[in-house]
């Protein structure tokens, strides 16, 4: 995948410094894991009126995508609940990173599958989207042998990632591998010969990345074809995950199965890699459905750059 040319929009974010941001997150760390999960999320509450209230292009493209998955007009309780679902899985990451797993309940549905998978061959790779939390797939890999996963993301992202991991556990960095340098196949190669579940999300178009259209809740989006063809490159099966979450301290684990190129011949590529992301953007909008408030894109998803 070509690394994509920044887009001028997020320029000036990208340039703040973020030493001041690692500071606030190590504070925030510090009150949630002393006064606990508790009290902790009671601050959240304020969080999400805060943004509904002031950040009106946000509110905006949630309530417009809220229509499209609710079937129905978005009412302002709605989009409350969409914000407040994305504050709860970034709160609950500093739990998940600091391997508090006993504050949650965590069910798996679909993991019989990717066992098998594994079991024929070493490594696999998890295509997901900004749905739900997937801190809670690496967070409960960490915590069950034989299930350790790394992450590909586009180097800037990493960056910003990275620094975000490092104040809440410096050891989370490590299963990150940034996208657009010349060893970055090399090292999502080495991790998937070691059995490692090789992670990406597929469901934002950067910059200029090769995309292709499809129906979706309705109308018509583009989903952008550079993970898939990365996916070919690699040539390992391939499964949807979310990891969705339903409220107090509970998520929900799904693997399905999507694709496998670890048999596709190369003169195949193209029609595998058409047939996947139409695949993918059922199962997304499958899940956009039946658990409308885990998706995290607050940006008009079906307009063009």
């Amino acid at each position: 995948m070509s690394r994509p040319p920044a887009a001028s929009g997020g320029a000036d974010w990208a340039k703040k410094p973020e030493r001041s941001n690692r500071a606030i997150l190590r504070v925030m760390v510090w009150i949630s894991l002393t006064l606990g999960r508790a009290a902790g999320r009671i601050v959240l509450y304020g969080i999400a009126l805060y943004f509904v209230l002031f950040a009106p292009k946000a509110r905006r493209a949630s309530r417009a995508y809220l229509h499209r998955a609710l079937g129905r007009w978005a009412e302002w309780s709605d989009g409350y609940r969409h914000v407040l679902s994305f504050a709860s899985t970034i709160h609950d990451r500093v739990y998940l990173l600091n391997d508090r797993f006993d504050l949650f309940d965590i069910e798996i549905v679909g993991a019989e599958a990717l066992h098998a998978a594994l079991a024929r061959q070493s490594g696999a790779l998890l295509v997901g989207a900004h749905l739900g939390s997937f801190e809670v797939l690496r967070a409960v890999g960490r915590s069950r042998a034989g299930l350790q996963v790394a992450m590909l993301m586009y180097e800037d992202n990493a960056r910003k990632i990275n620094a975000t991991l490092e104040a809440l556990n410096p050891a989370a960095t490590r299963d990150i591998i940034p996208l657009g340098r010349p060893d970055s196949m090399l090292r999502a190669r080495e991790k998937l010969e070691q059995g490692y579940l090789v992670g990406m999300l597929a469901d934002r178009r950067l910059g200029d990345d090769a995309s292709v259209d499809l129906d979706f809740l309705g109308d018509t989006a583009a989903f952008p074809t550079g993970p898939w063809r990365v996916a070919a490159m690699l040539q390992r099966p391939v499964f949807f995950m979310a990891g969705l979450y339903l409220g107090g301290n509970r998520y929900r684990i799904h693997f399905e199965p999507l694709a496998d190129f670890s048999a596709t011949p190369r003169t195949g590529r193209v029609a595998a890699i058409a047939e996947a992301v139409a695949a993918y953007a059922g199962r997304l909008e499958h899940y956009c459905r039946s658990a409308p408030y885990n998706w995290f894109n607050f940006f008009d998803f079906w307009g063009r750059p």
